[in-house]
Formats: C-alpha cells, structure tokens, sequence
C-alpha cells in the first residue's frame, strides 16, 4: 500500500514539474511572438505612410512622332512656323518629334506641387514649374505661383494631347509664344454652393514668356472669367463661355516708336515719332477676348464640340514681327491694333473616331488693307493678314493611341502688284505654303 503511495506521488510530482516547464516555455512563446507583431505592424505603418505618399504623385506623359508634308522647297517666307516649325532648306517634308511630354504632379488635396518637361530631339526645355495652394476652410480661393499656362481664354490651357488640331491658331502663337509665364495668380472655383458654375483667375506677370528672363521693370496682368451654364442635367446641351484681358506693357530700347497714321497725304501706314524720353518707355500692350464652347450630344452620331474666341487690342511689335518678345527688342517698336479669331467644329463618330474643322483668322494690323502696302507706308510683312482654313480626322486606336491626319490650307492677304514694294513681292498672290501633318500620339 505504502509503495503504490510513493509510486503515485513521484509521478504526480514528475507531471507537476513538466507542467510548470510547458507553461513557462508558452509564456516565453507568446512574448516572442507578441514583439514579432509590434515589429511587423511598425514596419507595415511604415510601409503604409510610404504607399500613400506615393498615392499623391502621378506621372504622366505623352509623345507626339509625325510626319509633315509642304508645297514648295525654300521659299522666300517662313513657311510653316505656325503650323509645326519652320522647314529647312531644301526639305518639303519630314518626321520630326513634335513633343515629348514628361510630367509629375504632387497632389495633397490642399496643395499641388507640377513639374513638366519637353524632351524633343533639338533639346530639353521647362513647360511647368509650379504650386497651387487652395486655402482650407471654404476650398475655393487658391493661390498659384511659378511657370504655367497665360489664363487667357480657352486655347491656351486645352492641353496639346487632347487638342484636335496639331497646333494653336495663329493668332495665339503670335499673342502668347511658349503659352505659359512665369509669374503668380489668384484663383476663386467654388467647388459646391450657388456658385460653383464660375471660375475666376487674376494673375501678375514678367511678360517675357516661359523661359526667357524678365527684361524690363513693367509686369503684365491677365485675367480670366468663366461661367459653366446651368441648362440642366437631362439637356442635351452644355454651353460654356468666358471673358479675358490682358493690360502690358513693353520697353522701348531706342528713339523712335512707330504708331498708325499717314505718313504721307492720303497714304495709311505707319508715323515716326523720335524723341529721347521713349528710350525706357512701356509702350501699351492690351488684348480684350472672348470665348465660348458648345457642348452637343447628336442622336445616333456622338458628340458635337463647337468652340469659338475671338481677340482685339493693340500689340507692339518690331518693323519684322508681331510676335510678343521673349526679350528686349533692340530696333524700333511698332504699335498696331489687332484682331483674330477662330471656329473650331469637332464631331465625334462612335466612340474612336472624329473629324475636325477649324477656321482661324488673324490680322495684325487693322488700320489697313491690302491696297496700302506701299514703299512709303513702311508696311512690312509683319501687317499681312492670315486666315487658315484646317481639316481633319482622328482615329483612336484604345485609350492611349491616336492617330491625327490634318491638312491645313493657309491663306495671306494679296497684295496690289502696282504698288507694293518689290521685298513683298512674293505675297502679290496667295503663296503654296499649305501643310499636311500625320501624327501618331502615345500618351500615358
């Protein structure tokens, strides 16, 4: 009896020492695996604040490979400036690079960070270089400052990717080179409320273009106001329409400063006025416009975009140029009135295809016609009026391919035979310098 006791009591003891040893082994198990996680879930919180710091930054991008095809080799004008770039010589035709967009945008809802670049084969150039900042209690007045789009009008800031025609119309690559500035703007887009139909920028700005150096002491201002009417939700319709100004001015470097007028009795061109005090004068630069666009769901067809702005004021310019200066003119400015417009038709066909109108008219000088371009109106090539006349079609090949076929029909003012001066003559009649561009875009 005794011995069963002793037996049963040095096994209950072995167990009870067994027992105690697994309950220590699964306490130090359990602190193991509990500092385990603690580590894990530090680095999944890190992992987690550089995932959404990522989620803020996009990259996007496009390229724009084409092919362009002209009338005549080496002709006496600039033949294709505004419709692509100038031809070399001896070259009617040529693939080119017309744009290699690479852009990164911060985003953090409040504050955006933008940083574009262009990489074409003749160089790298800065397209944006900006912040935006959208103040947090209303989330409708915003502050922005660096390079980025002119907030004129609406062709300036419809990106380049989405465009339908190749290029802007004349009359913008004349009035706004570059389409960007540097400077700084205030902007009011009320995103709810009564008044979340309207958009309001109002800017300041050096004058001399993206990325050119300021070269005189005068800043330009330019404002855009734009109103989304409110037809309903079930209309068919959308109509949008907007107002711009532009108030500048640009440097006089010598004496003398040309103005409309009749330099001689019962001729119309240009007068000279010289005097010492228009060196390091501002000489006005002021444009007025308008824009609209027409939204337009056609049954069985798709959609139909019309858009149209129009653009008057005065413009100094050189005796060779009406192009705004990306730096200080060194001959003698000339002011002239000005005005420009376009028709731009777009109708969508089904989901991958478009065709495309578009009319732009510009004349940098309305003071005048064509009968008075004479030797002593000293009017230059730089008052010839323009008008092109572009067709095209689209073909979306998915949601990132495009292929664009254009061709643009240009027309210039033609000038009296008798009586313009013989540097002119090559514009006594409409000259060949019509373009035809075939362009394949990739975008991402």
């Amino acid at each position: 009896m005794i011995r069963w006791f002793t037996v049963a009591l040095v096994t209950f003891t072995m167990q009870t020492r067994g027992l105690a040893q697994t309950d220590s082994s699964i306490a130090i198990s359990v602190e193991d695996v509990k500092t385990e996680v603690d580590g894990m879930n530090e680095s999944l919180t890190e992992v987690r604040n550089v995932v959404d710091a990522l989620r803020k930054i996009k990259v996007s991008g496009y390229i724009q490979a084409q092919y362009r095809y002209t009338d005549l080799i080496n002709q006496p004008f600039p033949l294709g400036n505004f419709s692509g770039g100038q031809f070399p010589g001896n070259t009617k035709n040529l693939f080119q690079i017309r744009r290699g967009r690479l852009k990164v945008n911060y985003d953090n809802v409040l504050t955006q960070f933008v940083l574009q670049f262009d990489v074409i084969p003749t160089g790298l150039s800065l397209k944006d270089a900006y912040v935006s900042i959208t103040e947090p209690w209303t989330q409708s007045f915003g502050l922005q400052m660096g390079v980025f789009n002119r907030p004129f009008g609406y062709e300036i800031v419809y990106s380049s990717s989405s465009r339908e025609s190749p290029e802007r119309s004349r009359l913008f690559q004349t009035l706004f080179p570059g389409e960007r500035e540097l400077g700084a703007e205030i902007f009011y887009a009320p995103q709810l409320g009564k008044l979340n139909f309207l958009r309001v920028d109002l800017g300041v700005f050096n004058g001399s273009g993206p990325n050119a150096n300021e070269f005189d002491n005068f800043k330009d201002i330019i404002g855009h106001v734009a109103v989304q009417l409110p037809l309903g939700e079930e209309s068919p319709v959308a109509l949008d329409l907007g107002v711009s100004g532009y108030f500048g001015k640009v440097r006089s470097n010598t004496n003398d400063v040309y103005s409309n007028g009749e330099p001689a009795a019962g001729v119309k061109g240009f007068v000279q006025a010289t005097d010492t005090a228009n060196v390091g004068k501002g000489i006005t630069r002021k444009y007025l416009g308008g824009d609209v666009q027409l939204y337009y769901d056609v049954p069985s067809i798709g959609g139909l975009i019309l858009r149209s702005e129009y653009i008057a004021g005065t413009q100094p310019g050189t005796n060779a140029t009406t192009i705004s200066p990306s730096a200080q003119p060194t001959t003698a400015l000339y002011k002239r009135k000005f005005s420009g417009w376009y028709v731009n038709l777009v109708q969508n066909i089904g989901n991958r295809e478009q065709v495309v109108l578009k009319y732009d008219v510009y004349d940098p000088n309305t003071n005048v016609k064509a009968s008075n371009f004479m030797t002593t109106s000293k009017l230059t090539v730089a008052d010839i009026k323009y008008s092109t006349f572009g067709l095209g079609f689209i073909h979306h090949w998915d949601d990132n391919v495009k292929f664009v076929f254009y061709y643009e029909i240009i027309k210039n003012e033609i000038l009296d035979k008798g009586t313009s001066p013989a540097s002119l003559s090559a514009y006594t009649e409409d000259v060949r310098d019509n373009v035809f561009t075939f362009r394949v875009q990739v975008k991402f």
